[in-house]
C-alpha cells in the first residue's frame, strides 16, 4: 500500500508530517531545489519578500503583510512555527489553511516526494520543506499578489532561501541558535546575509556595526542595493515609527517594516499615511498581548532569546511603573543560555517566579531552569503546570484575580497557553510546532 492511500484524513497526515518532523533536521537547500522544480516552481507565480534576523523577523513580515494587505493587495504570509494550528503557517489575508486543504497538499506532495526519494533516498523533503512548499503551492493557487516569506532559521541554508525576492530584509542580528550559526554577530550575519541576491535591494534593521559590516559586504559582492533603517531614521528610537506593538524593539521593527514599505511605495501605490496607520493595527499575537482569562488579566510574550530578554526588561520596567506592584511571571524555556537571560531579568522585577515545562521535548526541566535562577533572588520559586493554571478555557487559578499575570518564555509555551484559555477541546497540533 502506497503512503498517499493511507492519508485519508487530517490526524493521519499529521501523523505522518510528525514523523518526518522526528527524523530531525537537516539544513541545506538541494532538497528544496529539487523539489520546486518538480513543482514546477511555483513560487515564482507572485512577488516575493523575504525576511530574515535573529529577532523581529516575524513581526516585521507581519508589519510589512498589514500593509500590503491595507492597500488592497491579495497577501500571502509564510511564517514559522505556529502556536496553535499548524495552519497559522500559511495564511492568505490572514486567513489561516485549515486542515482539510493540510490534507490535500500533502497528498499532492506525498506523490511527489516519493518519486523522488526513489531517485535518491537521501531527498526525501523535511517536514519544514513540506511546509515550505505548500505555503508556495496555496499562495500561487490563490493568485496572491505578493507574499511575504519568514525565513526559518538562518538565512542561507533555510528552506526558504530557494526563493527570487523583489527585496530581501534582514531585521536584527543576536546570539542564538549559536551551535547551527556560529558563536560570533558575524557568523551569524554572514548566515542571514545568505538570502542576498544577485541586484537585489535588502533592508537592514538598525544593527551593530561589525554585524552590519559583514551584510554590507556580502550585498556588495552581489551588487545589492542596501537600505538601512539607520540611515532613514537614525539611533534613536524616539523617532521611530509607532506600532500598536509594544516596546521600543517593536517600533525598531516599524521602522525596518517601513523602510520596506517605502521602497514598494511605487510598485504597490503605497502612501505615508497608510503605512503609518497600517503599522498602528497589526495582529501579531504573543508579543506582549494583553488578554482576559475569566477575570484574570494576562499579559503573553515570547521574549525567549537574549536578544528578547532586552525588550523584556523594558516591558516589565514599565509594567512595574505603571502597576505599581511587582508581578507573577510564569515561565518555560528551551536551551539553558536563553533560561539564564530570562531569568536574570525576569528576577529583576517579579515577586514571585513560576516554573513551568512547554510540552516540547527539547524544554528545559524544572531543576535545569532552577539552576538558571539568580542567587540573589528573593522572591518565591515555585513549579506548576500548564493545565494546573489554566485547567479550562477562560480558567486561571494562579493569583487572586486583582493582578496581571505575565506568562513569558518559549513561544511554544505561549502556543500551549493560548490552545489552553481558547479551546474546549484540545487541538492536538503542538506536536509540529518545533522547526
Amino acid at each position: 500500500m502506497s503512503v498517499v492511500s493511507q492519508l485519508i484524513d487530517y490526524p493521519a497526515v499529521r501523523a505522518y508530517l510528525f514523523d518526518l518532523k522526528n527524523k530531525g533536521v537537516s539544513f541545506g537547500i538541494d532538497r528544496m531545489r529539487v523539489l520546486v522544480d518538480r513543482l514546477g516552481h511555483p513560487e515564482r507565480a507572485y512577488p516575493i519578500i523575504h525576511v530574515a534576523g535573529t529577532n523581529g523577523k516575524g513581526s516585521t513580515a507581519a508589519m510589512i503583510e498589514t500593509v500590503l494587505r491595507n492597500s488592497g493587495l491579495k497577501t500571502g504570509l509564510f511564517s514559522s512555527p505556529h502556536l496553535v494550528r499548524q495552519g497559522e503557517r500559511i495564511q492568505v489575508n490572514r486567513e489561516i489553511l485549515d486542515e482539510e486543504e493540510i490534507v490535500k497538499y500533502t497528498r499532492e506532495l506525498c506523490v511527489i516526494a516519493e518519486e523522488i526519494e526513489a531517485d535518491n533516498p537521501d531527498m526525501h523533503p523535511s517536514f519544514f520543506e513540506f511546509m515550505t512548499a505548500i505555503g508556495m503551492l496555496h499562495f500561487k493557487k490563490n493568485n496572491v499578489d505578493v507574499a511575504i516569506f519568514e525565513v526559518g532559521l538562518g538565512g542561507r541554508l533555510d528552506a526558504t532561501n530557494v526563493v527570487d525576492p523583489e527585496i530581501s530584509v534582514i531585521t536584527s542580528i543576536g546570539l542564538d541558535h549559536c551551535e547551527i550559526l556560529g558563536d560570533s554577530l558575524e557568523k551569524i550575519a554572514a548566515e542571514k546575509a545568505g538570502i542576498i541576491k544577485q541586484g537585489c535591494p535588502v533592508v537592514i534593521g538598525n544593527l551593530p556595526q561589525e554585524p552590519e559590516n559583514v551584510i554590507r559586504d556580502i550585498a556588495n559582492q552581489h551588487c545589492a542595493p542596501v537600505l538601512s533603517v539607520r540611515e532613514v531614521f537614525g539611533d534613536d528610537v524616539i523617532g521611530y515609527p509607532e506600532t500598536n506593538l509594544s516596546g521600543s524593539f517593536q517600533r525598531r521593527n516599524a521602522a525596518t517594516a517601513t523602510v520596506v514599505c517605502q521602497y514598494l511605495k511605487n510598485a504597490y501605490n503605497l502612501s505615508d499615511k497608510l503605512i503609518e496607520k497600517s503599522l498602528k493595527n497589526v495582529q501579531w499575537e504573543g508579543r506582549w498581548q494583553e488578554v482576559k482569562v475569566g477575570e484574570r488579566n494576562l499579559i503573553l510574550d515570547v521574549s525567549h532569546n537574549p536578544d528578547g530578554a532586552i525588550g523584556l526588561d523594558e516591558n516589565l520596567v514599565r509594567f512595574v511603573r505603571e502597576k505599581g506592584y511587582c508581578p507573577k511571571v510564569v515561565v518555560g524555556v528551551l536551551g539553558l543560555a536563553r533560561a539564564k537571560a530570562l531569568l536574570a531579568v525576569i528576577c529583576q522585577h517579579a515577586s514571585e517566579v513560576v516554573l513551568v515545562v512547554p510540552n516540547l521535548p527539547r524544554a528545559l526541566s524544572f531543576e535545569e531552569l532552577e539552576e538558571a535562577i539568580p542567587g540573589n533572588f528573593k522572591g518565591k520559586v515555585s513549579r506548576s503546570s500548564i493545565e494546573t493554571i489554566f485547567p479550562a478555557p477562560d480558567v486561571c487559578t494562579l493569583g487572586d484575580g486583582s493582578e496581571t499575570l505575565i506568562v513569558t518564555g518559549s513561544i511554544y509555551l505561549i502556543g500551549n497557553v493560548i490552545e489552553r484559555i481558547r479551546y474546549s477541546q484540545p487541538v492536538e497540533q503542538s506536536m509540529l510546532q518545533d522547526w
